[in-house]
C-alpha cells in the first residue's frame, strides 16, 4: 500500500470564472489611451487643423538648408510636394518688395505698391 503525500490531497485550483463584462472595460482601457495618444499627437503637431481643414492654404517646409529639403503646399484639397533641385530658372517679373534678415534670424518682407 503506498502512502499518499500531503501534495496529493491539496484541492486543485479552479480558474476565476470572468464575467463578459470584463472585456469590455479592458476594450474601454484601450480606447482611453488610444484617444489620449491622439490627443497628445493633435497637441505636439502644430499645423495639424490646417492640414485637415479643406478650406485652408498651407506652406511647410520639411528639412531646411539639407540636400534633401522639401517643400509641401497645400492649397485647398489639392496638396503638392516639391522637392529641392539643382536647376536655376528665369524669367520676366515685377518686383513684389524687399526682404531683410534681422540679426536674430528672423526675416521681414516689405511689399511695395504693385500694380498688376
Amino acid at each position: 500500500m503506498k502512502r499518499k503525500t500531503r501534495f496529493m490531497h491539496r484541492e486543485r485550483h479552479r480558474p476565476m470564472e470572468s464575467s463578459p463584462i470584463e472585456g469590455v472595460a479592458n476594450l474601454f482601457d484601450v480606447m482611453l489611451v488610444f484617444s489620449v495618444g491622439l490627443m497628445i499627437a493633435v497637441v505636439t503637431y502644430p499645423n495639424l487643423p490646417e492640414l485637415v481643414d479643406p478650406t485652408s492654404d498651407l506652406t511647410i517646409v520639411k528639412n531646411p538648408g539639407s540636400p534633401d529639403m522639401e517643400i509641401i503646399i497645400k492649397k485647398g484639397e489639392t496638396m503638392e510636394i516639391r522637392k529641392l533641385t539643382n536647376e536655376t530658372t528665369g524669367g520676366v517679373g515685377v518686383k513684389l518688395g524687399t526682404a531683410y534678415l534681422l540679426p536674430d534670424g528672423e526675416v521681414i518682407f516689405v511689399p511695395e505698391n504693385v500694380t498688376a
